[in-house]
């Protein structure tokens, strides 16, 4: 009987020699982020960040190693800008203004600039970059006498019926590019910060690209129908100026916006014997 107790305990103590040499590893993660977002492009050329908007996202992250990962990211964002709030002379006597709901989602690699190991308290602190490939969808839209009008049937630039203009889609593709900060709070909880910015592939994210087609150029040019009310908004400040072949935006420059995002996300573990150092 001793004999069998006493194999029992050594075997006990053996075990749990064993259960504590085991490590944990981060395998991956999955969060949630909430922050603001920030349009760029024809209506606000010279890139001041004083309109932010409400922007909400998800994810999932891969590790591979303490270094590199894999995420997939999916957010709702809101963009917007006026002509007003230019120090522009011109741009104010335009008088254009949008806003858009965006929805996108993205695949991305980060690079951790540390050793990251959520189980270690020397290792639980890290900067990253970040950079990836989307797609999104827009849907400008203006207020006209208190009514919202999408702008994009409206054709206000003449897609669809002047000179071989094209109507722009509702969806594009995005190149997110940022850094971030994230720390492990326990071993089990991380909080983050994060900085990116979207080069996209079309200019129409505000219904602004090219020139004015005049007018005269839209059905039922007396009364003005709606798109042309909405294409020349210069009537509102002063004497129209949106003459045919007049600039309007800017083509070759693309739309761009900004997210900036506070996450919170949760490990996902395994465990592993320690590998020999």
């Amino acid at each position: 009987m001793k004999k069998f107790i006493a194999i029992l305990v050594i075997a006990f103590a053996f075990n749990s020699k064993a259960s504590a040499q085991y490590e944990s590893v981060q395998e991956g993660e999955y969060g949630l982020t909430i922050g603001a977002a920030h349009y760029f492009g024809d209506l606000n050329t010279r890139a001041a960040i004083n309109r932010p908007k409400i922007a909400i996202g998800g994810f999932f992250r891969k590790q591979f190693g303490n270094y590199t990962a894999l995420r997939i990211t999916a957010h709702f964002a809101q963009l917007g800008y006026s002509d007003k709030y230019s120090k522009n002379e011109y741009q104010r006597r335009r008088n254009l203004s949008f806003n858009t709901n965006i929805f996108e989602l993205a695949l991305r690699g980060d690079f951790n600039f540390f050793k990251f190991i959520p189980s270690d308290p020397n290792h639980n602190f890290t900067p990253y970059a970040t950079i990836g490939v989307g797609v999104f969808s827009y849907d400008p839209y203006a207020f006209l006498n208190g009514q919202k009008y999408y702008l994009r049937p409206l054709n206000t630039e003449g897609e669809t019926f002047y000179n071989g203009r094209k109507a722009y889609g509702t969806m594009a593709v995005c190149i997110p590019i940022g850094f971030g900060i994230k720390y492990a709070v326990t071993d089990k909880i991380n909080v983050s910060f994060e900085i990116s910015h979207r080069f996209t592939t079309t200019d129409y994210i505000d219904d602004v690209s090219t020139t004015y087609i005049g007018i005269d150029k839209f059905p039922s040019p007396n009364p003005p129908s709606v798109a042309a009310l909405l294409q020349d908004r210069s009537y509102e400040t002063g004497t129209p100026i949106g003459i045919e072949g007049r600039q309007r935006g800017f083509s070759k420059q693309k739309d761009q916006y900004a997210i900036a995002e506070f996450g919170i996300s949760f490990n996902i573990t395994s465990y592993r014997c320690p590998s020999a150092r």
